[in-house]
């Protein structure tokens, strides 16, 4: 079922006109699901104000991923994740082991769907690009884009939609209408994460260990990570104690420090941690040793999903976390 959220902005998209745009925001918000919600409502036989029907032969093929007027362009490991099709030439070179699926957009890809633009619409709808994540485009797949964003077809819609619109050419921003994702109200995101599965009482911990994104509090708990855990781990970690951290693989961990080091320069500044409750921090360290902690994290980030011994990095990096945490604030 489509959150609340996104059905509200969905029916604001609707309402306006425009051959392109850029969805853009945080991780975590929808942006992958407003985005086919929107392909699927502009390419729908029996549309309404609220969306696509749902019902319809062409919402059908939207779901079963095989509309002839669709085109989705992903890294081919988001593709195999979420069920895309890929094309014939891909798939069999990826099946015959020649090489591994891409993790950005590719450019023969891109060069595909520009084609798919310019022929005739099979339904009588129009045509739709759909590109996420928009930041996992090259530069070369980029100005490939380009070209028919300047001169689209009359029948073509395009919808990019990214989490780092920042990285994107600024002359395709320029083309683009933009949307900032909404973030929803807490009760709002605690009442879909429970309808997804979450327990009630693990749901308000998970969205807070996920700064308030639902879409990412509901992949750590697919993950299986803990409410309880997350919120007792910090102080843990302080006394020597890595029991919690034991499991999760060197990114996971990266990205828990990254968080517990934002919440505690927050609190050095004043301001309200976003990933833990308060009373669940170790005391504050010293700003230059939290500073210098940010820094190593952020340069072990570039390069910690491809680690040379992972045993290694995560005795690094806690030794790294250890040391922050014990120094005089």
């Amino acid at each position: 079922m489509t959150a609340p959220w996104i059905r509200a902005q969905l029916q604001q998209l609707l309402a306006q006109r425009g051959h392109a745009w850029l969805l853009h925001g945080p991780s975590g918000l929808g942006q992958y699901q407003l985005a086919l919600s929107l392909a699927q409502a502009w390419l729908c036989d029996q549309p309404t104000p609220e969306g696509a029907c749902g019902h319809c032969d062409s919402c059908h093929q939207v779901e079963v991923r095989s509309h002839t007027d669709l085109a989705v362009l992903m890294p081919e490991t988001f593709m195999l994740e979420l069920g895309w099709p890929l094309g014939e030439k891909a798939q069999a070179d990826i099946d015959d082991k020649k090489r591994k699926a891409s993790r950005e957009i590719r450019v023969d890809a891109m060069r595909d769907a520009l084609e798919f633009a310019q022929r005739t619409s099979g339904r009588g709808r129009g045509k739709v690009v759909m590109v996420y994540p928009a930041e996992d485009m090259n530069q070369v797949t980029a100005n490939a884009l380009l070209k028919t964003l300047e001169e689209p077809p009359g029948d073509v819609r395009f919808v990019l939609s990214t989490e780092a619109a920042h990285q994107l050419l600024p002359t395709i921003r320029s083309r683009c209408l933009g949307h900032t994702l909404a973030w929803p109200e807490p009760a709002e995101a605690i009442a879909w994460l429970q309808e997804q599965g979450v327990p009630g009482p693990a749901a308000a911990g998970l969205l807070k260990a996920a700064g308030g994104r639902p879409e990412d509090a509901l992949r750590l708990h697919a993950a299986g990570l803990d409410a309880r855990t997350w919120s007792q781990w910090p102080k843990a970690l302080v006394r020597g104690d890595i029991g919690p951290l034991a499991d999760w693989g060197p990114a996971q961990v990266v990205q828990a420090f990254q968080k517990l080091c934002h919440d505690l320069l927050a609190l050095r500044s004043g301001a309200q941690p976003r990933f833990f409750e308060a009373a669940d921090l170790p005391s504050a360290a010293s700003l230059p040793a939290l500073t210098a902690w940010w820094r190593s994290l952020a340069a072990t980030s570039r390069t910690v999903d491809h680690p040379f011994n992972a045993g290694l990095m995560l005795e690094d990096l806690v030794a790294q976390a250890r040391t922050a945490l014990n120094s005089t604030a």
